[in-house]
């Protein structure tokens, strides 16, 4: 559904996680491409609000994740 013009639907959550088990430091590759390819995704929705939030090195086992908080 695209979201009205003019019309403040409020801010759009962009997470993206990769598990520490990926052996990088810092923020890998993939997080990045994940960055893009929500970019991308949300511009295509007409998001143009949009919030990233990251757990680069976290598992996804639980919820107990900085960024998911």
């Amino acid at each position: 559904m695209q979201p009205k013009k003019n019309n403040k639907i409020g801010i759009t959550a962009l997470y993206c996680r990769l598990s520490r088990d990926d052996g990088m430091d810092g923020e890998s590759n993939s997080i990045v491409n994940q960055k893009t390819l929500l970019s991308q995704k949300a511009k295509e929705k007409g998001l143009t609000d949009t919030k990233f939030y990251v757990d680069d090195g976290y598992t996804g086992t639980n919820f107990n994740r900085p960024g998911f908080q």
